[in-house]
């Protein structure tokens, strides 16, 4: 067995149980001494109790598959604390970084879930706490060694698989619920880099490493914690386990296939009869905003179905909100509903203000409801459901709406993401310049 897995228990049960979390980490710890295989202890040097170093940790969460790995920089701006969690080509600035009594605190960007820890003398110890649906708060043990720069292995041996290029892959839930996806995945030496993508959107940058016939995969951007781990078999196609947090694992397995491409699957679209919707939700200041109101007659509008939790969701708002400021002029609007895991009202605002905070978005965003499919399909009767957050609606000058996609293939994603951009502004721009005269009947197009 390489190295690379040596320090990540294997769990039979394809159950996850809190409680496996911890005992994962101790036998993980057990094992790196026995065998002697511990990564070296950075630049070898060590700070005060409680004293922070800027500069480069690696940083891990205790998931029930082992130890997931991400890089962090600490550094100084302004006079004043931040913090980078770095997943192969993407660094995520962390503004919010509080540093007192011999602890740090971080609140991610754009969202509720934070990071806390106590400084040691060779790094960082605590948990990261992500906020759930229904108050299921996740708290994930976390620990950064201080100036360690590897990901999973510090000295690879041996030759390794190569696993670069495009890989056609199933993944199976616990239930025994399927799904496609395309993994894409560039390697330089043993360094593995890519993403997978589904058909509602993307895991985003991930990062990992290769030795032998065995790989491991890893991202945490403040949102989401994925660990994938995995082997070529003897057939040359890849097998492993992928898990979201501490609740959630799938197993994958996937051929080469450099003209893999993803098949649709369930799509939002309007119900028979319907062309148009209507709906009123309360903007952040509880004031009800309706699609009818005189400030969205004869505009184009796009109207997305997001929440601030949702990793693709940021994404899009990354790009939707600048694009928003070129064309609005021009008479384009977009409305954000937003579906929070509160059903609190106060504490969905809280979310969504952070969430427009971080993107500076200017256009408008209304509470629809919680983050759940059914209950969310249930505010808009006149879509057949709502199967992926995000979800985007194109609607004419006329109120008609005449395309809808479903999910949000992100910047990770490479040319995937730049085919999607072009063609949101395709749409966009040819919803401008149409005049009521000129809009025949239209049915309207899914993607």
């Amino acid at each position: 067995m390489h190295r690379l897995f040596r320090l990540l228990p294997r769990l039979r049960s394809t159950r996850v149980r809190h409680s496996n979390t911890w005992l994962a980490v101790l036998l993980a710890c057990a094992l790196s001494a026995c065998t002697g295989d511990a990564a070296p202890s950075g630049d070898g040097s060590s700070a005060a109790e409680g004293e922070l170093r800027v500069g480069t940790y690696r940083a891990t969460l205790a998931l029930p598959g082992g130890e997931l790995p991400f890089g962090l920089e600490i550094a100084r701006e302004g006079g004043q604390y931040v913090a980078y969690l770095v997943n192969g080509s993407e660094r995520v600035r962390v503004p919010e970084v509080t540093v007192a009594d011999g602890r740090i605190e971080m609140i991610m960007p754009g969202l509720r879930n934070t990071l806390s820890a106590r400084i040691t003398r060779t790094g960082l110890e605590g948990e990261v706490v992500l906020v759930k649906l229904n108050e299921k708060n996740q708290h994930i043990p976390f620990a950064a060694e201080y100036g360690a720069t590897h990901r999973f292995i510090a000295q690879p041996e041996g030759e390794s698989a190569d696993l670069s290029g495009r890989w056609s892959v199933t993944f199976t839930e616990e239930s025994g619920k399927q799904y496609q996806a395309v993994g894409e995945f560039t390697q330089r030496g043993h360094e593995l880099t890519g993403t997978f993508l589904t058909p509602t959107g993307d895991h985003r940058f991930l990062a990992g490493d290769v030795e032998g016939d065995e790989f491991a995969l890893s991202t945490f951007d403040g949102a989401r914690a994925f660990l994938y781990r995995g082997r070529i078999n003897r057939r040359g196609e890849m097998e492993g386990t992928y898990w979201s947090g501490l609740a959630w694992q799938e197993r994958f397995v996937g051929r080469r296939d450099d003209s893999a491409t993803l098949a649709q699957t369930e799509t939002t679209a309007l119900r028979d009869g319907a062309d148009s919707l209507d709906f009123t939700f309360p903007d952040l200041d509880g004031n009800p905003v309706s699609l009818s109101d005189p400030r969205f007659a004869s505009k184009v509008i796009v109207i997305t179905l997001a929440g601030s939790w949702c990793p693709n969701c940021h994404d899009e708002a990354a790009f939707l909100a600048p694009y928003y400021l070129r064309n609005r002029d021009r008479g384009l609007e977009v409305i954000s509903l937003m579906f929070e895991h509160f059903g609190d009202f106060d504490q969905a605002v809280a979310a969504t203000r952070r969430f427009r905070e971080r993107y500076d978005i200017r256009y408008t965003t209304l509470i629809a409801g919680v983050s759940d499919k059914e209950q969310a399909a249930q505010k808009l009767p006149q879509l057949n459901g709502i199967y992926a957050f995000p979800t985007t609606l194109f609607l004419d000058r006329q109120g008609r709406v005449r395309k809808i996609h479903t999910g949000f293939a992100g910047p990770a994603t490479g040319e995937h993401y730049q085919r999607l951009i072009e063609e949101f502004d395709s749409t966009i721009e040819q919803l401008l310049a149409e005049t009521g005269e000129s809009v025949a009947e239209h049915r309207p197009d899914g993607a």
